[in-house]
């Protein structure tokens, strides 16, 4: 129940600590113990894209998502604001299949870290291409992927204050929008909800 406390609703390892008579450093190998054996048994990024490909898959839906978390004293916690969400949070990039169904998921960054950015240093657009697929994405993915005649990566159009969208554009915007509902569901379901826990031993319902 304590790891459950401190994965799920981020709370503090000495505030844990104190609130159940365990020491800080017991609370920490407790989390860490389960993160390791998940992380172990992730998909590989170099691999999740590939099943795809040799189960008939021709594209995936990728997606930034901040999971949010509570503010922290000190300057190191400043890199995890997202301006965008105005919210302190982690930064982790998502690939689905088609129906949303989660392929793989990216090592946390902080919260301001771009999608493109993010995208560039997991090698996305490499993977993608050594698999043969293609890629669903938003308006944040715009750049990521240079390529005019063989592009692996489809974003929508971005109206501008001297540039309207066409009616073509507005078409093609909508039918990006269907084609990628299943990875926004899933993005906007996988962040947990702010909890208030009372102090003392932890009774949360998890």
């Amino acid at each position: 129940m304590i790891v459950l406390a401190v994965l799920r609703h981020d709370q503090r390892l000495a505030d844990m600590a104190g609130g159940n008579d365990v020491s800080e450093s017991s609370v920490r190998r407790w989390r860490d113990e389960p993160i390791g054996l998940l992380a172990a048994q992730a998909p590989r990024l170099d691999r999740a894209p590939k099943t795809v490909a040799k189960q008939g898959g021709e594209l995936v839906l990728i997606d930034g998502t901040l999971i949010r978390t509570r503010r922290r004293t000190g300057k190191a916690d400043r890199r995890n604001y997202s301006g965008k969400h105005r919210s302190h949070g982690l930064h982790f990039l998502a690939l689905t299949d088609e129906n949303g169904r989660l392929i793989w998921i990216s090592a946390a960054r902080p919260g301001r870290t771009h999608d493109n950015t993010a995208a560039r240093q997991d090698h996305i657009l490499a993977h993608l291409r050594a698999a043969g697929l293609g890629a669903l994405a938003d308006l944040g993915f715009r750049g990521l992927d240079s390529s005019i005649h063989d592009p692996v990566i489809v974003t929508g159009y971005a109206a501008t204050c001297t540039h309207k969208l066409t009616p073509g554009q507005k078409e093609a915007n909508r039918v990006l929008a269907v084609g990628r509902a299943p990875v926004e569901r899933f993005s906007v379901d996988s962040r947990p909800r702010p909890a208030r826990v009372p102090g003392g031993p932890i009774t949360p319902a998890l």
